[in-house]
């Protein structure tokens, strides 16, 4: 009679134990990674700080339309405008860390108003993770072309003899276009008024003639210049705008400054890295598409892809530089 080899009851059960222990400690060092995979099987919501028309709506947009067409699942915007981009960062930060809720916000709430408030219920700088960052983007001086000035030396001239009685809006306290703005100031001595508003809303002002000129981001403000309600005056960027080439820098036209705004994604601290990853390298995809990076370039928004460890370390370096200037300005929350 032919006999079967069996295990014996104590190694089998030792060799079930061992492979156990390997599963779990394979899932404890790829933490996410399972569900990465299967990520998105849902919507994802795409929280914005500001209103519908700015530049941080306009490049949010745009992604969530790429990601619902690649990914075939809907990506949506919701606008959550208020508390000086505040509101939206609070609305991520407290969601559930599982990728489908993120925020696309600007440098001000990210960079800024960690100095600016004393305290936030949700403080970017450490406790959203950052994902990828979207655009550069030039700020440009603009006035309404009903003022009939053409030039920098005409709106220099017409500031001194208005000092005290002009004003510049922005779409909010610490935004690019009030730092921009306080910055300007300072190196040309302009007695102006900082009027802050909660989004687009500063531009709709500034055709009307309610606001004398505004640092607006060159998307924001671009179909406006090409219908001929806004008159650019000067790039506030280091090199030109590739959105609007013939308009000179304020370094160009002797005013020592150069300034910007950025806009990124982020996600509720605890995200799994696999899905940030994920969103990060096909953000950089999106961003690489020749297509959308012309469509971009032409609304005024520099795409820069960046990994995740960079984009962090970008934005760790931005709070650094823009802390001491907000001190200077003295600016408060309303």
């Amino acid at each position: 009679m032919k006999l079967c080899h069996t295990q014996s009851p104590s190694k089998s059960f030792w060799r079930h134990a061992q492979w156990g222990l390997f599963i779990l400690l394979l899932n404890w060092t790829m933490p996410g990674t399972s569900v990465a995979q299967t990520y998105p099987d849902k919507p994802i919501k795409f929280v914005v700080s500001f209103t519908a028309g700015g530049t941080t709506d306009i490049l949010a947009r745009e992604v969530a339309n790429q990601l619902t067409q690649r990914w075939k699942v809907p990506v949506v915007v919701e606008n959550k405008a208020g508390a000086a981009g505040n509101l939206g960062t609070e609305v991520v930060g407290r969601a559930a860390p599982d990728g489908y809720t993120l925020l696309v916000n600007s440098f001000g709430p990210i960079a800024i108003n960690p100095t600016l408030f004393k305290s936030l219920n949700v403080n970017p700088q450490t406790e959203l993770q950052p994902v990828a960052l979207i655009a550069e983007v030039p700020t440009v001086l603009v006035v309404p072309t009903t003022m009939g000035i053409n030039t920098m030396a005409e709106f220099m001239a017409f500031a001194k003899a208005n000092a005290g009685n002009i004003n510049y809006g922005s779409t909010g306290i610490g935004t690019a276009a009030h730092m921009t703005g306080y910055l300007y100031s300072l190196r040309t001595n302009i007695n102006a008024t900082h009027i802050p508003y909660k989004g687009a809303e500063a531009t709709r002002d500034l055709v009307a003639g309610r606001l004398q000129y505004m640092f607006a981001t060159v998307p924001s403000v671009m179909q406006l210049i090409k219908a001929g309600q806004l008159k650019p005056l000067a790039i506030s960027t280091k090199i030109r705008s590739r959105g609007l080439p013939d308009v000179a820098t304020l370094r160009e036209l002797g005013i020592d400054m150069a300034t910007g705004s950025w806009f990124g994604m982020f996600a509720p601290k605890q995200t799994p890295m696999a899905i940030v990853q994920k969103l990060n390298q096909e953000v950089v995809s999106i961003l690489d598409d020749p297509q959308i990076k012309a469509r971009l370039v032409a609304q005024g928004a520099e795409p820069i892809p960046m990994s995740v460890q960079e984009f962090t370390q970008f934005t760790r370096n931005e709070f650094e530089t823009w802390a001491p200037i907000v001190k200077s300005s003295g600016a408060k929350p309303e």
